[in-house]
């Protein structure tokens, strides 16, 4: 057997963020932080924005479920971000897209519940008409105006407007976080009735509007609007329960629209078309369909930062899952969750970041420092045998799968591994039951590479 050669790890050719932390933990503990998930139809997800920074941010844990990795679904696009950049204080608002398909969602929403199409536009337009917003003037001051629109550095108005010809729809949104200071200066008007979320409006509006209506936002549609639910709880318990459900908050966005366009001086009317000059404008509007991203772990992720790093804690319904439970839980989904996770556990600890291996046909692959900086260096099959390299593997490879493999390994510029993890024969099944059983493990690994008789003859020439 020969002995593998070393490849340095591929770095990508942009890279546009910097290495934050190989863990979510710190070493001196003055940061130290416990997050939380919960197990929904067999799968780890988190919910609070700020454990998915942690996890995801340090040590790229999980991945975003909107997302092919990290999750980008309501982050700032960094062409608008560009684009208007300093036209509005910048802590209060995030990019948004895809603005007029959550129209069309909720439109659709309020169809399927009887609503005729009168009815419909008419909440639509009410729920979504332009709103007032904060704006930075030239010296940093903050001014309100009714719309966006920018002239020029010289102008006095509050118009934000740019000569361009990108498409609409481009959306910018106000971060849930940032709302309360937001909302001070927000005017909302309209028919109570089609304004159900008007927390932001003016006390006496807030009071009429509890008294007149008894509708909450729908916890089934997952979006704040007229839905036809009927609340049983009193004003004050609704009151309470969307003070403290962020997610019932509403979502103040700005999206980037065309308004009607100017003539160049000078054009005859021939050629008004031509030269008409078409300038854009954000508008603060309420999302009418809010969808909240979240950040679903693999088991192997989760148990690891439960049991090696004592940073998560997962919840089924109300009770915490400890790691015995946890153990047995993600072992009944998984049948080769013992398996995968001692090679994932493995991996992890010299320093290698190891996601799911699907795409290539294997169980991991292995990243230096992680996915944003380096391509992966190894697809991993992990496999659990006795002292005679003996068992029942989970997959045995004949030399023609094998062989298949490694060519589709080796096209995307990677190199096969099989993980053996070696169990000493007298281990028993109860030994297994507990993740202790790792201590005894011990692991061998073999790298497969195609041999080339050409290639082996040239070099022996060479010598």
């Amino acid at each position: 057997m020969a002995e593998a050669v070393f490849h340095p790890p591929r770095r990508k050719r942009r890279v546009f963020e910097s290495y934050d932390s190989p863990f979510p933990v710190d070493v001196g503990g003055k940061d130290f932080r416990i997050c939380q998930a919960e197990i929904i139809n067999n799968n780890v997800i988190v919910r609070n924005p700020e454990d998915i920074e942690r996890l995801y941010n340090k040590g790229y844990f999980g991945k975003g479920i909107l997302s092919r990795s990290r999750p980008v679904y309501s982050i700032s696009d960094p062409l608008l971000v560009t684009k208007w950049q300093g036209k509005l204080t910048s802590h209060l608002f995030y990019l948004f897209t895809r603005y007029q398909c959550h129209v069309q969602w909720a439109k659709s929403i309020l169809q399927q519940q009887g609503f005729d199409d009168c009815s419909v536009t008419k909440i639509l337009e009410n729920y979504t008409k332009p709103l007032e917003l904060p704006f930075l003037e030239e010296d940093g001051a903050e001014q309100t105006g009714n719309s966006c629109n920018r002239m020029g550095p010289n102008t006095e108005n509050t118009e934000l407007s740019r000569q361009s010809s990108t498409d609409t729809g481009n959306v910018v949104a106000l971060s849930p976080e940032n709302q309360n200071e937001g909302c001070k200066k927000v005017c909302l008007e309209g028919d109570p009735a089609f304004d159900p979320v008007a927390i932001c409006g003016s006390k006496e509006q807030e009071q009429g509007d509890l008294k007149e209506i008894a509708e909450v936002s729908c916890q089934k549609h997952g979006f704040h609007m007229d839905c036809g639910c009927k609340a049983k709880e009193s004003t004050e318990e609704r009151s309470c329960e969307m003070i403290k459900s962020k997610e019932c908050a509403p979502e103040y966005v700005l999206v980037q629209e065309e308004e009607g366009g100017s003539l160049c001086p000078g054009d005859d009317s021939a050629h008004a078309q031509e030269n008409l000059v078409k300038k854009e404008k954000l508008v603060c509007r309420r999302n009418p369909f809010r969808i909240f991203e979240y950040l679903q772990l693999s088991l192997e992720e989760a148990f690891f930062l439960v049991y090696a790093l004592g940073c998560l804690s997962i919840y089924y319904g109300e009770e915490p899952l400890t790691i015995l439970k946890l153990w047995e839980v993600f072992s009944e989904v998984k049948p080769n969750f013992k398996t995968t996770y001692m090679a994932y556990h493995y991996f992890r600890s010299k320093g290698w970041v190891p996601k799911v291996g699907l795409k290539y046909g294997t169980d991991l692959l292995l990243y230096r420092k992680g996915p944003p900086f380096y391509h992966a260096s190894y697809s991993v099959i992990a496999e659990l045998v006795d002292d005679n390299f003996e068992g029942s593997l989970r997959r045995p490879l004949s030399w023609k799968s094998l062989s298949g493999l490694n060519r589709t390994t080796v096209n995307a510029s990677k190199e096969l591994m099989l993980c053996y993890l070696i169990r000493p024969s007298d281990m028993t099944e109860k030994e297994m039951s507990t993740p202790e059983c790792m201590k005894r493990i011990k692991v061998q690994e073999l790298i497969v590479t195609r041999w080339v008789s050409s290639r082996e003859r040239s070099e022996q020439d060479e010598l």
